[in-house]
């Protein structure tokens, strides 16, 4: 089965009080295909993952990465961090349009 996520989304710039995250947001059917990885996951495992995470392995550009993407509790969203490693690495800002993919594992 193939469990793939690919869009095109804003870099996101977030001050929160331990610091500044950059971020991109997944909504729509984009979102709907991880709720139900995550789903069935739980059904499979007995129980969800921390903050109802989902592992992946994302990829921007040639920087490919594992790490997870967190659901958000007032909306059907789910977040992915970006780190300032993969942001120098594909030289990106906050307001650019970033071409993620994700492997939902």
């Amino acid at each position: 089965m193939d469990e793939t996520v690919a869009a095109t989304l804003p870099l996101t710039r977030w001050q929160g009080e331990r610091g500044t995250y950059h971020l991109l947001t997944l909504s729509g059917a984009e979102a709907e295909k991880i709720a139900t990885h995550a789903a069935i996951s739980r059904l499979e495992f007995g129980r969800a993952r921390g903050f109802g995470s989902v592992k992946v392995m994302a990829r921007i550009g040639e920087t490919r990465w594992k790490t997870s993407v967190f659901p958000q509790k007032q909306s059907r969203e789910w977040v992915l961090l970006v780190s300032r490693k993969v942001m120098q690495a594909e030289d990106l800002a906050a307001g650019d349009p970033v071409g993620l993919q994700l492997e939902l594992l």
